[in-house]
């Protein structure tokens, strides 16, 4: 027999649908990505409800930065399918935004900060659209919006970790997309930059716009998500953070590696 899904209540007393793959901004079903003989990621399902903020989390290894890559078509799944907002990502390309892992970039890349956010306007732009004082001033805007709008002319690699992932988040927030994807954003940067990419992300969910991020404070998950997707290669559990975040969840996803027992105490283990 199908089961009927369950509607849920809304923070402000609404009752809201389940979300289903045919309007989800972002719906994956059956997702495995193989490095070699070994999965990286082994038949995972998600599907991200309009307007959440959802953590990804999982040890070192995981696949947790795999998946995001196989939903953005960086990395070749074996099988399985993604859609976004119902569409293949090559119709939904212009809703989708995507920060990725500050190691993956090449910083000594000789090229302004200014100029790292109007590439988020290349869609709109196409290769040989002509820079506008609209689209300055549209890049301007989103520098501001993250505090970095006085480093504009500096060369991007003379910034700070911190600095620099401010800059790409500007980048996605020039894309103004439906669906932002960003991987570990918060990793190595400084307590006031963090401050900083969460109240943008915040701001984000305000607009009914959705959130999915690999993340690894475990500390930090129930003060910044309200959805938290445990994964260790398969998926291990799903949902709102208030009943999924939780100490067995977590050692489940662990491998019983977690020291503490109470979930306020939880913390990554070593190594």
């Amino acid at each position: 027999m199908k089961e009927t899904p369950v509607k849920v209540a809304a923070e402000d007393g609404r009752i809201v649908e389940p979300p289903t793959s045919d309007d989800s901004p972002l719906a994956v079903r059956g997702l495995t990505v193989s490095y070699g003989d070994k999965p990286a990621v082994f038949s995972v399902d998600t599907i991200v409800p309009q307007g959440s903020m959802m953590a990804i989390v999982g040890p070192n290894g995981a696949g947790k930065s795999t998946l995001l890559k196989a939903v953005l078509g960086i990395v070749k799944p074996l099988s399985g399918t993604v859609s976004i907002f119902g569409e293949s990502l090559s119709e939904a390309q212009q809703r989708v935004a995507y920060v990725p892992q500050r190691a993956s970039v090449d910083w000594d890349f000789p090229t302004r900060v200014i100029d790292v956010v109007l590439m988020g306007l290349y869609r709109e732009l196409g290769l040989l659209g002509w820079l506008t004082n609209r689209h300055r001033k549209t890049a301007r805007a989103c520098l501001e919006r993250v505090g970095m709008v006085e480093f504009a002319e500096r060369q991007i690699g003379q910034l700070s970790g911190g600095q620099q992932q401010r800059v790409f988040l500007a980048r996605a927030l020039a894309q103004d997309a439906d669906l932002y994807l960003l991987d570990e954003p918060f990793s190595g940067v400084d307590a006031a930059t963090e401050k900083a990419i969460i109240d943008v992300l915040k701001s984000l969910k305000s607009q009914n716009k959705t959130v999915v991020c690999v993340h690894h404070d475990l500390a930090t998950v129930a003060d910044y998500f309200d959805r938290v997707l445990l994964i260790n290669v398969q998926k291990i559990a799903e949902g709102p953070v208030a009943t999924t975040f939780t100490a067995e969840n977590l050692q489940r996803t662990y491998g019983g590696r977690l020291a503490a027992t109470h979930i306020d105490d939880l913390q990554l283990p070593a190594g």
